[in-house]
């Protein structure tokens, strides 16, 4: 076995999709019924300090970039789609030892993410100020659920249940109660190391 070096990210990218595509089309085909795609290189745009390394490092405009990753996700998602399958995104923020890498609102994506995303259902971060405000939420269309992740992973205070309440209800201004659902932001962890939390936290 030789190794490949991409001669762009972009080649790369279209490899991956091709092996995400089967993939999720069998799983799709065997009855599975609720897929979910993680999706953090989409943070690095609503971030300015990620979107100018995506200039300097890739040397391409952030804003094509962004299109090319919607473009590979609908690839992915058209080829699982079937009736009874529920389509899902993560939208994720880093989940390393309680850490983030990516800060901002949705704001810069939303109408690129939320408007062309053929996904049923949107697990959006926000678990903190720094998520941003629940604005952009106007530009998910009718026809899909948003996964709030009001309640943290990452630290051991538990929310005040009158709080997520009201933010509850500050988005649904946006996205009606109906297709709004509650969640943590991320899992409890994106390594075997884990979040710094113990057992019993």
């Amino acid at each position: 076995m030789t190794d490949r070096v991409y001669p762009t990210h972009r080649a790369l990218l279209w490899d991956v999709v091709a092996i995400l595509k089967e993939e999720l089309r069998r799983l799709a085909t065997e009855g599975v019924s609720y897929l979910q795609l993680d999706a953090p290189r989409c943070s690095y745009y609503v971030d300015p300090k990620w979107r100018e390394w995506v200039r300097a490092t890739l040397d391409v405009d952030p804003e094509t970039a962004l299109e090319e990753a919607v473009r590979a996700d609908n690839a992915c998602i058209e080829a699982a789609r079937r009736d009874g399958v529920t389509l899902a995104i993560h939208l994720c923020r880093g989940n390393n030892r309680s850490q983030r890498y990516a800060e901002g609102g949705y704001d810069a994506i939303a109408g690129t993410v939320f408007g062309e995303l053929a996904v049923d259902r949107f697990l959006l971060e926000y678990d903190d100020a720094r998520s941003g405000t629940f604005e952009p939420l106007s530009f998910v269309p009718p026809d899909k659920t948003v996964v709030l992740g009001l309640v943290s992973s990452k630290r051991p205070q538990l929310e005040d249940p009158d709080d997520l309440a009201r933010r509850v209800d500050r988005a649904s201004r946006y996205v009606p109660l109906a297709r709004l659902a509650l969640s943590t932001q991320c899992g409890f962890a994106s390594t075997a190391e884990g979040n710094l939390l113990t057992e019993e936290d």
